[in-house]
């Protein structure tokens, strides 16, 4: 029994670390914001010193006109004194260095100093501008009049050391401002990253890893078959490619659901990577499909090797929930570069080798050959020849009697497809039919069918031959049983025709029947509902049971034709408990591929209701069979 699957992972061989490009840009973006905080704090600090110097500069003329107003009547007497005490209150002005009163002709009539500093000087520019601006001093001229008239000046010199002091602790408060915000950018920078590199690493994952059972995905698995071709390429070695197919796992999803289908490729998933080798590589490129690589010198042996395992180990039931599920596989194994010479050919040739390991009874492995790729192109051609037959109207019906055993005389007609293809001959519908489920074009096929068919009938009993035909047969394929249109369709076209519908009968095989019971049951009880008749084609090969029997509202059973040419002998047993169990849930019973007067004995004998075969007639065109109705041939005497 398979553990329950645990939760997906990243494999650890898949990396998930993004690239250099993202953290090249953080500190691209981090060096930007630097150099923009830096030119901001230079012209912060050049503006925060022109406006402290132009403070300073207001400060001093004030003072000097304060001062020279003081002054007008020491200039006035010339009174020395007078002038020196009121220069002396600028000692409160920690700024001023030193000051003079001068006369009218610029003598000093007084002067002030502050600690041993030189007295100022008048110059040129201070004459001119009233102002002169020096690296480490600022001095001011302020004229003193009265009445109209000049009679002195004072002149101020200043230290420009506390504006630069004022200036050096806003530049350190300015840096401090700057780093602290290039921190807080940083900071930003650093949990925004974080968040990229997570999102990043989430979508690498998805981009890489398949989410339901954690192996690499279909991106993933192109860019590993690439790297292991061209270092097979270098080393001279091969590799081996083995496409794994999940056989009927479709049925799994219409029967217990999606989450237990999505259960059963997660433990698929596990047991692969229990048997493979570590150095094998598994992917999972969608749906139930899986795709191992190997690489060896001698691929070819390798991958049989594997091969075996893989079908081995899937033997095994698998438990999920209630249900013990037997799932197996079909493998088709291409190698490099026997099969192909890139990723596309290898890949190509093992879907080939795969869908002919499904057409020879699936759980098994085919290695490629070219006389499978033949095989697959012919089948192309015959799906294109096919469609266009649909259009060019190249189908035909026949239609085969079927025999009542009581009275000897023909009470059914089971309707037969035939095609001639201009290009490929007569085609069988052994091969044809199969290639038309593949393809999708069974279902318009199956419509053209049934509407020719009731037609044919419908026109038949008009010209009252169809008076001894209780029913006349009409195939469902499965992709009809999962049309939600068709009973639409059929109830129309029996409207159209004007056919009762008890006269049709709809036959559908036992295995489709079994393929998704509980919608093939709604299907059948409308059916019932409807009146038509309701026939299981080919009975004893899709493992039905009883009580299924007993659930579903049929008519009629036909015995497999696998059967009936074994009677009388191997198959003697099995058709009479077919016939004795149908009679006992009120069905009739009709015997297929009766070819001989032993088996029409033994039928009649075992209570076999209706006959059909090459005994009494091959499937004949519509004109051979309207003369056999209006002959109303006895068959058994």
């Amino acid at each position: 029994m398979s553990k329950p699957p645990q939760s997906p992972t990243p494999l650890p061989n898949i990396s998930l670390r993004p690239g250099p490009l993202g953290s090249r840009v953080a500190r691209s973006n981090l060096m930007v914001a630097g150099a923009a905080l830096a030119l901001a704090g230079v012209l912060l600090v050049l503006f925060q010193y022109i406006a402290l110097r132009g403070a300073l500069l207001d400060d001093l003329q004030v003072q000097a006109r304060m001062t020279g107003n003081n002054s007008t009547a020491a200039l006035l007497f010339g009174d020395q004194r007078a002038a020196a005490e009121t220069l002396a209150g600028l000692a409160l002005s920690p700024a001023v260095q030193s000051a003079a009163v001068l006369d009218r002709a610029g003598r000093p009539l007084a002067g002030y100093r502050r600690d041993g500093a030189a007295a100022p000087a008048l110059t040129p520019q201070l004459l001119a501008e009233r102002r002169q601006f020096s690296g480490a001093t600022l001095e001011v001229l302020e004229p003193v009049s009265a009445n109209g008239e000049m009679i002195g000046s004072v002149v101020i010199r200043a230290s420009l050391a506390p504006l630069y002091q004022r200036l050096t602790g806003f530049a350190g408060f300015t840096v401090a401002a700057a780093l602290a915000a290039l921190g807080l950018a940083w900071l930003l920078v650093a949990r925004m990253r974080a968040a990229v590199r997570k999102a990043e690493q989430h979508l690498h994952y998805l981009a890489h890893v398949d989410p339901i059972t954690s192996l690499p995905n279909r991106n993933e698995f192109n860019e590993r078959l690439a790297a292991c071709l061209k270092r097979a390429d270098r080393q001279h070695t091969a590799v081996g490619l083995l496409l794994l197919d999940l056989d009927n796992f479709k049925v799994v999803n219409d029967t217990l659901g999606h989450n237990c289908g999505d259960l059963l490729l997660q433990l698929v998933a596990q047991r692969l990577r229990g048997t493979l080798r570590a150095h094998d590589i598994i992917c999972r490129i969608g749906g139930d499909e899986f795709v191992v690589i190997i690489e060896a010198a001698e691929a070819a042996g390798e991958a049989d090797t594997v091969a075996r395992k893989i079908l081995r180990a899937l033997s095994e039931p698998f438990q999920i929930e209630h249900h013990l599920l037997h799932v197996s596989a079909s493998i088709g194994v291409a190698v490099y570069p026997a099969h192909g010479d890139n990723a596309l050919s290898l890949m190509r040739g093992a879907d080939t080798a795969m869908y002919y390991a499904k057409s020879l009874g699936k759980n098994g492995y085919e290695m490629f050959l070219p006389e499978m790729a033949l095989r697959a192109h012919k089948r192309l051609k015959m799906e294109a020849n096919l469609r266009r037959a649909l259009q060019e109207n190249q189908l035909t019906l026949h239609y085969q009697p079927q025999i009542d055993v009581r009275s000897g005389r023909m009470t059914g007609i089971e309707v037969l497809c035939r095609w001639t293809c201009p290009e490929l001959g007569t085609v069988s519908p052994a091969e044809f039919i199969p290639v038309a489920e593949e393809s999708g074009v069974i279902v318009p096929l199956g419509r053209w069918v049934l509407q020719t068919a009731c037609r044919q009938a419908a026109a038949w009993r008009g010209q009252g031959l169809f008076d001894d035909i209780a029913h006349f047969a009409v195939n469902l394929s499965a992709a009809q049983t999962r049309d939600v249109g068709l009973m639409d369709e059929v109830l129309a076209l029996l409207k159209e025709t004007g056919l009762p519908a008890g006269v049709l009968e709809l036959e559908i095989t036992e295995g489709v029947m079994m393929d998704n019971v509980n919608a093939n049951l709604a299907l059948m009880q409308r059916i019932q509902e409807a009146g038509i008749h309701l026939s299981i084609d080919d009975f004893g090969t899709g493992y039905s049971s009883m009580a299924y029997l007993k659930r579903f509202p049929i008519d009629q059973l036909k015995i497999d034709r696998s059967f009936v040419s074994d009677v009388p002998g191997d198959g003697a047993a099995i058709a009479t408990a077919i016939i004795a169990m149908a009679h006992s849930l009120n069905l009739s019973v009709v015997a297929e591929g009766v070819e001989s007067a032993q088996q029409v004995e033994f039928l009649r004998e075992a209570g076999c209701d209706i006959m059909q075969g090459y005994y009494f007639a091959r499937p004949m065109a519509a004109p051979e069979l309207e003369a056999l109705l209006r002959e109303r041939r006895r068959f058994i005497g």
